[in-house]
């Protein structure tokens, strides 16, 4: 039984028998893992309250013959306290762990989305800013190499007055070639200058 440690985000967690759980984890080292908490469902778990989603650990695990590994040892790095008492944090935060649940490949190490994630997670516990979920998501699509054009028609690759976002596409697109959903100049703008940073962070 081969043991491992890694720092982790969990992001999620499954009801498993009686007293266990499926935690679902972020790990820095091995991508997302999927790991058995045996009694951690039970009055006086040891490390149940370490488990919820969106808390940053260090984990100990051992390898499983199966998909899923096991959990024998948790210790906190961050537990997020303002996020888990403020319904505006929760969903941010929520909606950051999802993402990542959907991109992250099962044992397939991605260093990037994870510190990512730490990062946001962060931002949402110290300041909870307005747009950290629409930024994190322009971040994470620039990460995986699908980030919107916003300067210019997707089409055409003309730079017109107004573009329009087609959402069948994933891009803008001027009047002339089909239009779209129409985007805000201000939008548009906190878009722009968002992707800005990003290329400099990535």
């Amino acid at each position: 039984m081969a043991l491992y440690r890694d720092s982790a985000v969990v992001l999620r967690t499954y009801k498993l028998g009686e007293a266990d759980r499926i935690i679902v984890l972020m790990t820095l080292g091995r991508g997302k893992v999927r790991a058995v908490a045996k009694g951690v469902r039970r009055t006086g778990s040891k490390f149940g309250s370490r488990m919820e989603p969106g808390s940053v650990v260090q984990v100990q695990l051992y390898e499983g013959r199966g998909e899923l590994d096991g959990v024998s040892q948790v210790e906190t790095s961050e537990a997020h306290p303002r996020t888990r008492s403020d319904l505006s944090r929760l969903g941010h935060a929520a909606a950051l762990l999802e993402a990542i649940d959907q991109v992250a490949q099962e044992r397939e190490p991605n260093v990037r989305l994870h510190d990512m994630l730490v990062g946001g997670l962060a931002s949402v516990e110290d300041a909870n800013p307005p747009a950290v979920v629409g930024g994190f998501y322009l971040k994470l699509l620039a990460a995986e190499g699908v980030a919107p054009e916003l300067g210019v028609c997707s089409v055409c690759g003309e730079s017109p007055e107004r573009l329009m976002w087609a959402p069948e596409t994933g891009a803008m697109r001027c009047a002339s070639c089909g239009g779209g959903r129409v985007v805000t100049h201000e939008t548009l703008t906190l878009s722009r200058a968002e992707q800005a940073v990003i290329a400099v962070l990535l």
